[in-house]
C-alpha cells in the first residue's frame, strides 16, 4: 500500500495540511484560519493552545478526506520569527505566541544598538537588530511572568518558533510523555541566538541577550528525524497513530525556495504573503552590508545558506486597504478595483504599517500616502497599493542582484497574494525581468513534504524532486526601461520622505 507525507504549514492567518504521494501530487488537504490579535499599536500576538487547535483540525480534514492516509512521514513548515514559552513538565504554554510582525520588543532593540552590539550580533547571526526576529521575544516572554529567567535557567521552561511548539504537541505534549525538544537550522537561524559559523547557540550572543540555553531547543538539519508522533486524537473521529516520524522541519520561506525547485545558486524566489520574503541560495554565508539578511536556506548531508530580504508589509497592505474600503474579499476586489484605472494617478503609497524591513530596517516610521487629490479614487489606491508591493521586492531585488553575485534573472514567486494577475504583471514591468509563477497555491507544504519524503527514502535527491515541482505561469516585462525607471524614481523619492519626514 502506497504511504504519503503528511505536510503541515503553519502560516500567521491560516494552517493548512497536505497529504503529498509518491508521485509528488496532492491528494488530500485540510485548511482552517487561525486567529491574529492586536492588543496594542505595535503588538501582534496569537494563542499558543488555537495554534495547536489549528493543527489538529486540519490534520484531521485532510486524512479524513482520503480512504486510506496511510503516513510515511511528517513534513512541517511554519511561520518564523514567532515565539512561545510552555512550561516543560505540562506543556502548557505561559504566554501568548508573540508573531513575526510585533514590535514590542523595539526598545530592548534600540538599547542593543546604543550599547554597540549590534555589528556582533550581524557578524554572528547574520541578522540586523530588529524586534522581527526570535531572541528578543523570548527575553520578552520571559520577563513577563513571575521569575521566567530563573525558571528558563532551572529547565523548567521551553522556548521556540513555531516548529518547536508542533513538534512538542507532536510527540507527546510534556516531557512525562517523552515530548521533543529540537528545531531545525532554518528556525534557528531567524532567533538571532545561532552563530552561522558552529549552527550552535551562541554563548555571547545569550549572554547580551539575557537568555539561559537551557530554555532552547536543540538544533538539527531540516531534513531527518526529530522524533515520532504519540497517539493523538485530533477530533472528528480521527486519530494520528503513534510512531510516524517527524523528518522534516523547515520555516515556510525556506520551504518556498525548496518547493519551487530553487536549488541552486542565481536562483531566487518570491513569497507574496502577509509581508514578502527574498530569498536567494548561496554555498557559503554572503555578509550583507545593505540590509539584506544572512540565513541558512535549508540543511541536510549539507548546509545551504541564503542572502534573504524580509518586507514587512506586502499582503497586509492589501487587507487593510480592503478593510478601510469595508471589503468582503480584499485580494480579488483589490485587483477588481486597480483594474479599472490605467495607473495609481500620480499616488504613491508606502505601506510602512509595522515600520520598514529589508533593506531599511526602520521599525520606527510609518505609512505615507502621497499624491491625493480630489480625483483620486478608490481604483487609485488599490492600484498604488498593488504598486508598492512591486516597488518593494524591487528595493531588496536590485540588492540582492549585487550582494550576491550571481545574474537574478528570472523571479520565482508563490504565496497567496501572487495569485493576483496584475500584481505579477506589475512585478515583470517594475523588475525588467521575467516572473514565473508557480501554479501551486502550496509550495511551502509541498517544499517540506519534499524534504521528509527524502529524509525517509521516498525521493533519492534533488534532482528526482525537481521532476515533481508544479508547473509555473511566466509573466514578461511590457513597459521600456525609461518609463520604468521614471516610476520607480517616484516611488525613490516617498521612501526618501517616508524615511527622513520632510
Amino acid at each position: 500500500m502506497t504511504e504519503n507525507i503528511l505536510a503541515i504549514d503553519q502560516g500567521t492567518t491560516n494552517t493548512k495540511a497536505l497529504l503529498v504521494s509518491p508521485q509528488g501530487t496532492i491528494v488530500g488537504r485540510g485548511s482552517v484560519p487561525t486567529g491574529v490579535r492586536y492588543p496594542r499599536p505595535g503588538w501582534v500576538e496569537q494563542d499558543p493552545r488555537e495554534i495547536w487547535r489549528c493543527t489538529c483540525k486540519a490534520i484531521a480534514i485532510c486524512l479524513t478526506g482520503v480512504e486510506d492516509p496511510r503516513l510515511a512521514a511528517i513534513g512541517i513548515a511554519n511561520q518564523r520569527e514567532t515565539a512561545l514559552v510552555w512550561e516543560r513538565a505540562s506543556g502548557e504554554p505561559v504566554g501568548p505566541a508573540v508573531v513575526w510582525q510585533c514590535r514590542r520588543t523595539a526598545e530592548f532593540c534600540q538599547k542593543l544598538k546604543a550599547q554597540g552590539h549590534e555589528a556582533l550580533v550581524q557578524a554572528r547571526t547574520g541578522l540586523q537588530v530588529d524586534p522581527m526576529f526570535s531572541g528578543t521575544k523570548i527575553r520578552w516572554l520571559l520577563n513577563a511572568i513571575p521569575d521566567g529567567p530563573q525558571r528558563a535557567a532551572n529547565g523548567e521552561l521551553c522556548a521556540g518558533n513555531v516548529d518547536a511548539w508542533l513538534l512538542w504537541r507532536l510527540t507527546g505534549g510534556s516531557a512525562a510523555a517523552g515530548a521533543v525538544h529540537a528545531t531545525d537550522t532554518t528556525n534557528a537561524s531567524r532567533t538571532q541566538l545561532m552563530a552561522l559559523e558552529t549552527l550552535a547557540w551562541d554563548p555571547e550572543i545569550l549572554e547580551i541577550f539575557g537568555l539561559s540555553a537551557a530554555i532552547l531547543p536543540t538544533i538539527q538539519p531540516s531534513a531527518g528525524c526529530f522524533g515520532h508522533t504519540a497517539t493523538l486524537d485530533l477530533g472528528a473521529g480521527c486519530v494520528l497513530p503513534a510512531g510516524i516520524p517527524i523528518a522534516s522541519m523547515i520555516g515556510d520561506s525556506h520551504a518556498s525556495l525548496y518547493g519551487l525547485g530553487g536549488f541552486r545558486s542565481g536562483s531566487v524566489k518570491a513569497t507574496y504573503g502577509t509581508g514578502t520574503s527574498l530569498m536567494t541560495p548561496s554555498p557559503d554565508p554572503v555578509c550583507s552590508t545593505r540590509g539584506l539578511s544572512t540565513t541558512i536556506a535549508w540543511s541536510a548531508e549539507t548546509t545551504v545558506y541564503a542572502l534573504e530580504g524580509n518586507i514587512y508589509t506586502t499582503g497586509g497592505a492589501v487587507q487593510w486597504l480592503g478593510n478601510l474600503l469595508s471589503l468582503d474579499d480584499p485580494g480579488p476586489e483589490i485587483e477588481a478595483l486597480a483594474r479599472t484605472v490605467p495607473d495609481a494617478g500620480g499616488v504613491t503609497f508606502v505601506p510602512a504599517l509595522v515600520g520598514l524591513g529589508a533593506p531599511h530596517w526602520r521599525a520606527d516610521v510609518q505609512g505615507l500616502l502621497t499624491g491625493l487629490t480630489l480625483g483620486v479614487g478608490a481604483g487609485h489606491l488599490a492600484r498604488a497599493t498593488l504598486d508598492a508591493i512591486a516597488y518593494q521586492v524591487r528595493d531588496v531585488f536590485d540588492v540582492m542582484q549585487q550582494e550576491s553575485g550571481a545574474a537574478l534573472q528570472t523571479l520565482l514567486a508563490d504565496g497567496g497574494a501572487s495569485r493576483n494577475d496584475l500584481l505579477m504583471q506589475l512585478q515583470a514591468d517594475i523588475l525588467g525581468c521575467s516572473v514565473e509563477r508557480s501554479r501551486s497555491t502550496e509550495v511551502s507544504p509541498l517544499g517540506a513534504a519534499f524534504l521528509a519524503g527524502q529524509a525517509v527514502g521516498l525521493w533519492a535527491d534533488e534532482s528526482e524532486i525537481a521532476s515533481l515541482i508544479p508547473p509555473r505561469d511566466r509573466f514578461e516585462p511590457q513597459v521600456d526601461e525609461p518609463a520604468r525607471e521614471a516610476a520607480y524614481a517616484r516611488w525613490r523619492a516617498a521612501i526618501d520622505r517616508t524615511l527622513y519626514r520632510r
